[in-house]
């Protein structure tokens, strides 16, 4: 064969290669997607879960916006193969394959990539600029304000705070429990039953409740697959969870913390590195697949870009779904790049409670992901933090904004 067709044959592969993993252009035809609002539907245990989404173009490129009331999370990776669309969750090992059935609907499946044959069915149409239907039906009942819930299980129960902001038909709000929040719920509101959900790409809550003639609230809460749970609530503004300074502690007979894990390119990181001496550090305990730990992570990287020159450090500690150190070390640092995460990430097991007892044995146990603990200048623990009121959570997100800035002020101006 002459050498020129030889090379020419090379090109050709080599093209077929690069050009099959990289984003495609906009086109037209069967790759054509109309570029604006659209309504996405998760169909879990015989119900549909609603949300919003929004496809934009960038440079060439499709982008994606997923939209859960004030939020809206940007998915800038966007493929596109023949009549097929695939769209990565953000940070999360997760992802929407869909057929493009026309420009302007989508047809296919949620799949969680880590877990055992997970998917769930999703279709999407364009030009729906509605969550949940309206079918007409006037709001009956008020749910504005805050609400003691309690959430009904087989095994145990739990209580929450139930946050809520209606105007006429419209509901948004969120719960929170004492380890973290449900984030951004949005819904409508017809008779006397609100509904709610809310989609962030790893998470997928569709709530449903109506209010008794006591003026209490019975409702049903579904998660993705199987997740499935009633619960109660009666209107109360005075209604509190357990503070989340004393629900993580250390093992008795221990009086600080030591590690020693490695970064996402193997490097062994420790408190006793020359960069952390005489500084105030937090650590925070997190795993990319955990949206309250992405909130938390969000709030630490920008503050820390403000004040790491006051002699402030951070080092997270991530515990991952998977225990393969190529696996974790691919997630963590997908989370770094795409929330702009300039502190250490260090892998430190997976989320299985050998692995978490094992890597933190001082620790009576890890009750929530996330969890911060504050170490002063001489490496004391000077509190530790369970859970993650995230923005979702309004004036408690601000109040604990608030707390957070007086109290590492203090530790970074003792000497």
């Amino acid at each position: 064969m002459p050498r020129i067709f030889i090379w020419f044959f090379v090109f050709l592969l080599t093209c077929f290669g690069n050009c099959s993993q990289k984003k495609t252009d906009v086109g037209s035809g069967e790759n054509a997607l109309k570029t604006g609002l659209w309504r996405g539907v998760l169909s879990i245990q015989g119900h549909d879960l609603p949300f919003q989404l929004a496809f934009e173009r960038k440079e060439g490129q499709y982008v994606v916006k997923l939209i859960n009331g004030k939020e809206q999370l940007y998915l800038d990776e966007v493929f596109i193969r023949g009549d097929s669309i695939e769209i990565p969750m953000f940070i999360f090992d997760a992802v929407i394959k869909a057929k493009i059935v026309s420009e302007g609907q989508l047809q296919g499946a949620w799949i969680k990539l880590y877990a055992d044959d997970y998917k769930i069915p999703f279709e999407a149409t364009f030009g729906l600029d509605y969550r949940f239907k309206d079918s007409g039906k006037k709001a009956d009942a008020d749910f504005e304000g805050q609400w003691a819930v309690e959430f009904l299980r087989d095994t145990y129960n739990y209580m929450a705070v139930g946050i809520f902001k209606q105007e006429g038909k419209r509901i948004q709000g969120t719960f929170m429990t004492q380890y973290g929040d449900f984030r951004f719920l949005d819904g409508i509101v017809e008779g006397k039953t609100m509904k709610l959900s809310t989609f962030d790409g790893s998470h997928a809550f569709l709530f449903e409740a109506t209010i008794q003639k006591d003026g209490s609230l019975q409702g049903d809460f579904w998660s993705g697959k199987s997740g499935h749970t009633k619960w109660v609530a009666h209107n109360d503004d005075d209604f509190s969870l357990p503070d989340p300074l004393t629900l993580t502690h250390l093992k008795p007979g221990y009086e600080d913390i030591t590690f020693q894990f490695p970064n996402v390119d193997g490097r062994l990181i420790s408190l006793e590195d020359e960069q952390f001496r005489g500084k105030v550090v937090l650590v925070q305990i997190l795993g990319s697949w955990c949206p309250n730990c992405m909130d938390e992570t969000k709030f630490l990287a920008q503050w820390y870009e403000k004040h790491k020159h006051r002699g402030v450090e951070i080092i997270g500690l991530s515990f991952e779904r998977n225990d393969d150190f190529e696996y974790a070390s691919a997630r963590v640092s997908r989370l770094q790049d795409k929330l702009k995460v300039h502190y250490p990430v260090l892998i430190a097991g997976s989320t299985s409670t050998e692995s978490k007892e094992a890597a933190l044995p001082m620790l009576e146990k890890i009750v929530s992901f996330p969890t911060l603990i504050y170490l002063d200048r001489k490496h004391n623990i000077r509190r530790i933090h369970t859970g993650f009121s995230g923005p979702g959570t309004g004036h408690y997100f601000e109040q604990y904004i608030e707390e957070f800035n007086l109290f590492m002020d203090i530790l970074l101006e003792e000497k």
